[in-house]
């Protein structure tokens, strides 16, 4: 979405709505894996959208590829969208890590969580995207009910992935006003 007309009605909008953004904004960044969390409604896309628009940024995302019809495809991937396979067993991590690679500058947006639904544990792949591609991570946990996204400074993963999942726990268990298991729960 490159429109800067409509890049900039977006944010008119969001921030018209009451929505904010705290945190460091990540502009200096060539490349960063956004990971959105919680995810909680078909109106986090639209919050999605708020945030890139209010930071002028291209920020895709990844997602469902049930959202790729060949009605609503052309939308999507208008959008940033890269269409994902959640049922079978793919190769999603060295895809998108190749797809970093492939371009000098890139930012992509996850919901870890892989669903809209409470789920007991947080899913991986985003940590093992970042520290495969030698890119940071930027955390972004919304809270619906006070109209607040918050960013958190670029989070490189270490390559221990049991205490850098814990820092990304106390992250969202902090910030975010929905509480799932997973950040109710140690992650391991």
């Amino acid at each position: 979405m490159s429109n800067s007309v409509t890049a900039s009605l977006i944010a008119k909008t969001f921030a018209w709505m009451g929505w904010r953004i705290q945190g460091p904004r990540p502009l200096h960044l060539k490349k960063a894996i956004w990971v959105v969390a919680p995810h909680t409604s078909n109106f986090d896309f639209f919050v999605g959208l708020g945030i890139r628009a209010t930071l002028r940024m291209e920020i895709g995302f990844l997602a469902k590829k049930e959202l790729f019809k060949w009605y609503s495809g052309w939308y999507f991937r208008w959008m940033g969208g890269y269409p994902v396979e959640r049922k079978k067993t793919t190769n999603l991590v060295d895809a998108v890590v190749e797809l970093i690679n492939s371009h000098h500058r890139i930012h992509i947006s996850l919901a870890p969580e892989g669903t809209r639904d409470n789920v007991r544990k947080l899913k991986t792949g985003f940590y093992y995207m970042a520290l495969g591609a030698g890119i940071p991570l930027i955390l972004v946990s919304f809270s619906h009910s006070r109209k607040r996204v918050v960013l958190s400074p670029p989070f490189y993963p270490s390559g221990d992935v049991n205490y850098d999942m814990k820092r990304i726990h106390a992250f969202f268990k902090l910030h975010g006003d929905v509480q799932k298991d997973w950040v109710l729960t140690s992650f391991f």
